[in-house]
């Protein structure tokens, strides 16, 4: 079978391994590079965690994640894994770390309770006045993201794999399962895979109504030179707790120390625009990690990146067959730990015809 993926983020590149994986031809296409910094997965490092609040679908499905990206770290001859462990921190009852803890108290997944003195000596980055308790969970951590799509990219290449980048496509026939590019090319193929991230309303605009594109954007930090060390040790945290739904990674393997937060996505109809940070971006996502953080006026912004990625209003994947096309999408801010998972779940579809079950998966309901 032929097939054309449009997108080489993270579900674009799995998508197109787990295809070549099964003997098809792959053709894929990228506006940017691989990675591209514009896209929604192509920052440096992201988060692995099996804390997931409410979601215990999600939280059932990340054993199938870990066993998808052993897979890719098979294939590739390569982990690009760090298993850092994962910290909560609650400030206040019911707050996004308290939800994320009692989630996994229902999966009945092990950690260790710290209280606040007890975290502040083994993380001393931390203000012990300002928060409840701590969690770490020592399953999960960090994947490089960067290096993953510079990896999958050398391997699909090896195996036959038509990969063209820095062209943009401009329009598709669904049922035709043909995309026309801005090079004046027109790529037909047997079925069409849409899984371009922020970009998906410009090729089906009539997905608007279920795909609303945000954007948001990360920060990058040097912290004091006598935390450096504690931070260097740290695990990631999955929420800072209080109303920021701030997270952090912390410096693993060369990659810096990043924050992010929920709070600062706002909506972006147009993911080309307004991509450049503001000069004081970086210093009002910095302020919104004091608390739990201590001493936040000794660190210091040394890049800002932006994002531009699709939500749901239910905050779950999406996919929809329409013709011989299959447009996958929203990750919601969630998405790249399922990345290798997803991939494999969308090249089972096409090869099955079973939407309704890749649905049911991408959704977290019980299959």
């Amino acid at each position: 079978m032929r097939v054309t993926i449009v997108g080489a983020g993270i579900a674009g590149l799995s998508t197109a391994w787990s295809l070549a994986k099964l003997g098809h031809d792959v053709t894929l296409i990228e506006q940017g590079s691989i990675p591209n910094p514009l896209a929604a997965s192509g920052d440096r490092h992201r988060m692995i965690r099996r804390a997931y609040g409410d979601a215990d679908g999600y939280a059932r499905n990340l054993a199938e994640a870990f066993d998808s990206w052993d897979l890719v770290w098979n294939d590739l001859g390569v982990s690009h894994y760090a298993n850092c462990g994962v910290l909560g921190i609650s400030q206040y009852a019911g707050d996004g770390a308290e939800r994320c803890r009692a989630g996994l108290d229902r999966m009945e997944f092990e950690y260790e309770r710290l209280e606040p003195r007890e975290a502040a000596e083994r993380y001393p980055f931390l203000d012990p006045e300002t928060f409840r308790y701590g969690y770490l969970d020592r399953e999960g951590g960090v994947l490089f993201s960067e290096r993953i799509a510079r990896d999958m990219k050398a391997w699909l290449k090896m195996r036959g794999a038509d990969i063209r980048m820095h062209v943009k496509a401009l329009s598709v026939d669904p049922h035709g399962a043909c995309v026309r590019l801005d090079d004046e090319t027109v790529v037909r193929a047997d079925r069409l895979v849409v899984a371009a991230g922020a970009w998906t309303l410009q090729l089906f605009p009539e997905l608007a109504e279920e795909l609303v594109t945000y954007r948001n954007a990360v920060a990058y930090l040097e912290p004091p030179t006598d935390l450096e060390d504690a931070w260097s040790n740290a695990p990631a945290i999955v929420d800072i707790g209080g109303d920021s739904d701030g997270y952090v990674l912390p410096p693993v393997d060369g990659v810096g120390l990043k924050i992010g937060t929920g709070v600062h996505k706002v909506r972006a109809p147009d993911p080309d625009v307004d991509r450049v940070a503001g000069p004081s971006e970086g210093d009002r996502l910095l302020r919104l990690f004091a608390p739990p953080l201590s001493r936040i006026d000794e660190y210091t912004v040394a890049e800002v990146k932006t994002c531009a990625y699709t939500f749901t209003a239910d905050k779950r994947f999406f996919s929809k067959r329409i013709g011989n096309t299959l447009v996958v999408s929203a990750c919601s801010g969630h998405g790249y730990k399922f990345g290798a998972a997803v991939g494999r779940r969308v090249a089972q579809a096409l090869e099955t015809g079973d939407d309704a079950m890749l649905a049911r998966w991408l959704r977290a309901e019980r299959v």
